[in-house]
């Protein structure tokens, strides 16, 4: 019992702490974001038609690093009351769909100017596939656990798949973004900055381990 009593104090702590790091690794990622595309490819525009000074910003702070924020925003971060909580993680959510729509419609735009065949990669099919799904899940979320139609037990049997399919989704763009990083260390102009991409993706990919086992270790204890 007291084994027991021990575990169910600790656990709460211990996803509060993997939220923290979870932070720590999204500021981390997003300066060594900030100095690639600074440093290597000439700064951020986003009117630029260059895919490069557009899409890997957008899609890595607008898209991956503000789902993040947004999970965490609902399951560890207190707040005022839940309903505080639902909006904030539903407006953010909204914020991330918004600029990740942005970042596929430069890529796009960038290939037809360039007569370039759309869809022809790897990233481009999980990154158009993790995009659809997140505008289905953000809209499911929207229908089911904001308007006031839904029956509370009904919200209650959906909250598990939501937050399941939510975090499946996550790590799916967190795996289009290792494979677009992939290619942009396959044409890097240098060995450093090469490394720097590598490391990049290495961030985000801790980033997203990170606020999955925050969400596990919190919802497991509840």
């Amino acid at each position: 019992m007291a084994h027991g009593i021990i575990g169910s104090h600790h656990h709460p702590i211990m996803a509060s702490r993997v939220s923290m790091l979870a932070h720590v690794l999204f500021l981390t990622t997003a300066v060594l974001m900030l100095v690639w595309l600074l440093h290597y490819r000439g700064g951020i525009n986003i009117q630029s038609e260059d895919p490069e000074q557009v899409h890997p910003f957008v899609m890595s702070w607008g898209f991956i690093l503000l789902i993040g924020e947004a999970i965490l925003a609902y399951s560890s971060i207190p707040m005022v009351d839940h309903r505080t909580q639902k909006m904030a993680h539903m407006m953010i959510h909204l914020v991330g769909l918004i600029l990740g729509i942005f970042g596929v419609y430069a890529a796009f735009k960038f290939h037809d100017a360039a007569v370039v065949p759309d869809l022809m990669s790897l990233h481009s099919w999980l990154g158009i596939t993790a995009i659809a799904l997140f505008g289905l899940q953000w809209l499911f979320g929207f229908v089911t656990f904001w308007l006031p139609a839904a029956h509370e037990h009904t919200r209650d049997a959906a909250a598990p798949a939501h937050v399941m399919a939510g975090l499946a989704i996550f790590m799916l763009a967190v795996c289009a973004a290792q494979t677009g990083l992939v290619q942009k260390s396959a044409g890097a102009a240098s060995a450093s900055e090469m490394k720097l991409i590598n490391v990049t993706g290495i961030f985000i990919l801790l980033y997203g381990v990170a606020v999955a086992s925050a969400v596990a270790l919190r919802r497991a204890f509840l």
